[in-house]
């Protein structure tokens, strides 16, 4: 009897999330059709090791080899720019792809990077189209 009456209950928990799921997987269909609003723009500013420099303090040019393997290692590089935003990179496709590549080489330098930039929950985010030392 007991196995019975579980088994309903999964029978109609399921029925029951079914309908749930199917919305929630149209959720995610309209959210990858809607494409933010954003502005081109260029941002000069640093590019930091975002858990270093928010958790250890760490930055500048004796960081700058630490920030790399940190990169490699998945920790997101961030630009801190010279307005005070912090600008987090995010990929023009797939939004899972990872951005550390296109500032790897520029870890803990004053940058100019333009791209498309939008407003990102309190912080900007920032599609990168180039990136190059900014002297």
């Amino acid at each position: 009897m007991f196995a019975k009456s579980l088994t309903a209950v999964a029978i109609l928990l399921g029925a029951a999330a079914g309908p749930a799921l199917a919305q929630d997987a149209g959720k995610t269909d309209q959210m990858a059709m809607h494409e933010p609003e954003g502005r081109e723009a260029t941002v000069t500013g640093t590019v930091i090791d975002v858990s270093c420099k928010y958790s250890h303090g760490l930055t500048g040019a004796e960081h700058r080899m630490c920030a790399q393997v940190c990169a490699d290692k998945g920790i997101p590089l961030a630009i801190l720019g010279d307005d005070g935003k912090l600008y987090v990179p995010v990929s023009t496709g797939m939004p899972g792809d990872p951005q550390n590549g296109k500032l790897r080489e520029y870890a803990e330098q004053h940058v100019r990077v333009r791209g498309k930039v939008l407003p990102a929950s309190g912080a900007q985010a920032i599609q990168i189209a180039s990136v190059a030392l900014q002297s």
